[in-house]
């Protein structure tokens, strides 16, 4: 579970989203504390920014008579003269002429306005009166009527703003803020989330081709055309790793076939001398020897090349007749070990395949199974349309050694063969090579081999 953990928050995704929320959070909370602030330092200009804005949308709702003058307020969008009649200290309107005398009011707003004690016009504009030791906002607005200039004033105590505020202003401005935030956290979130999902894309594909890279394909590299410019130069060093690993990989293969090829010769010498020798205990030991080193050196070949995939050369072959071939040529082998081959299966299906490899294939597989066989005993090879058997009747593996029946240079105890271990090595460098499978099983007595076709 702690790795689990460990893992998710080291992902880039991951942080990129956590510094996203953050930001988010960050962002609200800042947007909250100005709203706030600005409600408390600023309230004076908010509340004289509020009655001017009424004051202009009442002056478009003013009701004049026949003859061009204001005798009342359409109240007909919006229905508020029960607020100027039941809060009569707290708000009120009125209209004057060009002489300043009052032409219409609300319903007791005399006990709100003061004494202009000027004749003439107001001024149009914010201003601020004292009304019972109660600050009032007022605001005024020219109204032009068929010639006639009417000036409109609103005026609302600081308290009646105040509750309008904390009742209804206040909420919407909170709700607006949390919809704004919502919008924010999971919109946004969601498109920097598909976003993410597409940027990566490209680093999820160059994970799995970097995951489908084997010493068989040590040939491939990892693609950049689509990869981020901060990644591209890790894809790259990647790329010249892989160049590394393969140069040396091929020296390797060079050195194995190289030295098996060198050996081939002094070995074929040694074995015409020790021939021209008298015969002997010693002579027959000598040649036992150079059999065996011999066989070694052919079987480090095959494994060479089993290894090099550029050495395959793939096309349609018969199955019996390559498994034909190789119990013919295996025959000497099964008469002297007194061991009979038989092919069943009425099938001949046709595979995709390298014919030398599969030839070697099926050759180490009897060869190993005619070895092991008891005299007297069959060994059956099955061919089918699904898959290639082979089963003998030997003293077997036990179940915890069936793992290590493929490893290179790994010989089990009952052998009795004089081989290096590398012949069911080879024959799983051919298989992997092919895309086949390749399974063994015991069968009391004796093992079975099946092969699977890609």
């Amino acid at each position: 579970m702690r790795f689990v953990s460990r893992v998710w928050l080291n992902s880039l995704a991951t942080k990129v989203m956590l510094a996203y929320v953050a930001g988010t959070t960050l962002t609200m909370a800042l947007l909250v504390l100005a709203i706030f602030s600005l409600t408390t330092v600023y309230s004076g200009l908010l509340s004289d920014a509020e009655v001017a804005d009424n004051v202009r949308e009442m002056a478009d709702d003013l009701i004049f008579d026949s003859s061009g003058r204001p005798v009342g307020l359409d109240m007909t969008d919006f229905d508020v003269e029960w607020v100027f009649e039941s809060l009569k200290q707290e708000i009120a309107y009125r209209v004057l002429d060009m002489a300043g005398q009052v032409v219409l009011s609300s319903p007791g707003s005399e006990v709100i306005w003061p004494d202009r004690g000027e004749a003439g016009p107001p001024v149009p504009g914010s201003f601020e009166f004292q009304q019972r030791g109660v600050t009032m906002h007022a605001a005024t607005e020219a109204v032009e009527h068929e010639g006639q200039v009417w000036y409109l004033q609103f005026a609302a105590s600081t308290r009646f703003l105040h509750l309008v505020y904390q009742a209804i202003t206040l909420p919407f401005t909170s709700l607006g803020v949390t919809l704004f935030s919502l919008v924010l956290l999971f919109v946004f979130g969601a498109c920097i989330y598909v976003t993410l999902r597409f940027a990566f894309k490209p680093l999820r594909d160059v994970s799995s081709a970097a995951a489908g890279i084997s010493p068989r394909s040590l040939h491939a590299r990892l693609q950049t055309d689509a990869i981020p410019n901060e990644i591209a130069p890790l894809v790259v060093s990647f790329n010249s790793v892989l160049e590394r690993l393969e140069h040396g990989y091929r020296v390797q293969q060079e050195f194995l076939a190289t030295a098996a090829h060198e050996l081939k010769t002094p070995l074929a010498l040694i074995h015409a001398q020790v021939e021209l020798m008298d015969d002997g205990a010693g002579r027959r030991s000598l040649l036992g020897d150079v059999e065996h080193m011999t066989r070694q050196v052919h079987q480090l070949l095959h494994l060479a090349e089993a290894s090099e995939i550029h050495s395959y050369r793939f096309a349609t072959v018969n199955v019996r007749e390559v498994a034909t071939e190789a119990v013919n040529y295996l025959q000497r082998m099964a008469d002297m070990a007194q061991v009979r081959v038989v092919i069943t299966g009425g099938n001949e299906p046709y595979w995709l395949a390298d014919r030398g490899a599969f030839f070697t294939l099926l050759k180490n597989l009897l060869e190993n199974a005619i070895q092991h066989a008891p005299p007297g005993s069959e060994v059956h090879l099955g061919i089918d349309t699904r898959a290639l058997t082979l089963r003998d009747w030997g003293p077997g593996v036990e179940e915890q050694q069936l793992a290590h029946l493929f490893k290179r240079f790994w010989r089990g105890a009952h052998r009795r063969d004089h081989g290096a271990g590398l012949g069911l090595s080879i024959c799983r460098e051919i298989t992997t090579a092919h895309g086949w499978t390749l399974e063994v099983r015991r069968m009391e007595p004796g093992l079975l081999f099946r092969l699977f076709p890609a």
